[in-house]
């Protein structure tokens, strides 16, 4: 398994680490990422034994545009 790593995309720094949580199966363990310039933390899937950390940096900047694209989106009235 890869160990925890930083990169640059898109002009932002992403620091990723695994963590393991507690389950009721034992232990899972999650990618947990920053990102420069915000004050959230996200672990949006779990760690895998084929994760590279290619394969991390593309889920989650994919993820992170994703969750961007969509707060720029306008809101949807509400309605009874």
């Amino acid at each position: 398994m890869i160990q925890d790593f930083s990169f640059t995309d898109g002009g932002r720094t992403y620091t990723c680490s695994k963590r393991e949580r507690s389950s009721a199966d034992g232990s899972t363990s999650w990618w947990w990422f920053d990102v420069s310039g915000d004050k959230q933390r996200y672990a949006p899937f779990r760690a895998v034994s084929e994760d590279t950390e290619l394969s991390v940096r593309y889920r989650v900047v994919s993820y992170y545009d994703d969750l961007m694209t969509r707060r720029g989106l306008p809101l949807a009235p509400f309605r009874r």
